[in-house]
């Protein structure tokens, strides 16, 4: 168990869009100072920070991780960068926890930061280099490719139709409207998704979320700390993660079990053995939006092959009684995507706090779950906060 608590005092995040001005330094610069203002502190009382960010081909420098590093504050302070593809965002503050939880610091600023519009002729061209290359780069595979596969095993698996997943889109690009920072917030409708181009069958455009440049930024305090600055914390009860074969082609593509044990390892440590009574609300990571149907079921919010149905009866609505993305999900806020969980732990924080605006779910809330997803359909990351 953990030596300390660790509470999140502060969060921002910045616009996410395609083809922003900003440099990614800049962009990490802008997140990290709206969360230290958010929690009233200065750089100088920080005492180490977390870099989270994805291939340095994304934003097309060298030792991306280094460059970055002042502009989130890094220097003259132990500063550390991880990722984990798409689960980075979540993974980032987990390991800002380790930092705090340990006894070894105090404070940690958190940044996560993407800037995937550099990268020509598309951000895809960058995960080609992460297949297999003796048995899959011969097939010709694109991460869009596999997941079209995944999405279409799911759907075999327990007979669930195109039009059933494509709610999750018209909710969560719906709740986006909502949200200041968001890049594809629309009023769309299943007809909309069914007859947006077909990208590689099931998937289809309005599907899958877009390519971003953004950043958002966490501050983490022990326990002491945190009680000196705000009379409001947050507190990051559970953490987990996990990571699966590569070898995508050795599963049953139908159940993500990577979520499933990082869920575990969270629930466990936040003391959770009922998450769809214990968990207020989700925001899960949907970067397709089969995707947010199907951690679902990894996080046990719901069985397998139910979550669908829940997303048809209003249950995942932000006034439903079980919030899923509320934000508008990277679906509508967009999906730069080292940052897009971090984005995600930022939501979950403000709506502890009752700063999320209009984007505030209907019912009190305690608990609340960030989860995010990356690499080859293999790596879960999970966190658990409570006010």
């Amino acid at each position: 168990m953990p030596k300390r608590r660790v509470a999140v005092i502060g969060a921002g995040m910045t616009l996410f869009r395609r083809r922003m001005l900003e440099t990614g330094k800049e962009l990490a610069f802008e997140a990290s100072r709206m969360a230290l203002d958010s929690a009233g502190m200065e750089i100088k009382d920080i005492e180490s920070v977390v870099m989270g960010t994805a291939p340095d081909a994304f934003d097309g420098v060298h030792m991306k991780g280094e460059y970055l590093a002042d502009g989130a504050g890094g220097t003259n302070r132990p500063y550390t960068r991880v990722y984990v593809g798409g689960g980075t965002g979540v993974f980032a503050p987990i390991a800002g926890w380790w930092h705090v939880a340990s006894g070894l610091f105090d404070t940690c600023l958190v940044v996560a930061e993407e800037k995937m519009s550099p990268l020509h002729p598309h951000p895809q061209a960058a995960f080609w280099s992460i297949f297999d290359h003796t048995l899959e780069r011969p097939l010709g595979t694109t991460l869009l490719w596999i997941f079209a596969l995944e999405m279409r095993r799911y759907m075999h698996a327990h007979n669930i139709k195109e039009e059933d997943i494509a709610l999750v889109s018209v909710k969560n690009k719906k709740n986006a409207l909502d949200h200041p920072a968001a890049q594809l917030a629309a009023r769309i409708t299943v007809e909309d998704v069914m007859k947006s181009e077909p990208m590689v069958w099931p998937v289809k455009r309005l599907d899958v979320s877009p390519p971003s440049d953004g950043a958002a930024a966490v501050v983490l305090a022990s326990e002491e700390v945190a009680k000196k600055y705000t009379d409001n914390p947050v507190w990051i009860d559970g953490v987990g993660w996990n990571v699966d074969t590569q070898y995508w082609t050795n599963r049953d593509l139908y159940y993500p079990e990577y979520v499933r044990e990082a869920a575990n390892m969270a629930y466990k440590m936040a003391k959770i053995d009922n998450p769809r009574k214990q968990i207020d609300f989700a925001e899960v990571y949907d970067p397709f939006d089969y995707k947010e149907l199907h951690h679902m079921e990894g996080l046990m919010l719901a069985d397998k092959g139910e979550a669908p149905k829940l997303t048809k009866e209003g249950v995942t609505e932000r006034d439903g009684d079980m919030p899923v993305c509320p934000s508008g999900g990277l679906l509508g806020v967009g999906n730069p995507i080292a940052a897009a969980g971090m984005m995600k732990v930022c939501e979950v924080f403000w709506q502890l706090r009752g700063e999320a605006g209009k984007r505030q779910v209907k019912k009190e809330v305690s608990t609340g779950l960030a989860q995010a997803w990356g690499d080859l359909m293999q790596v879960g990351t999970v966190i658990v906060m409570r006010r």
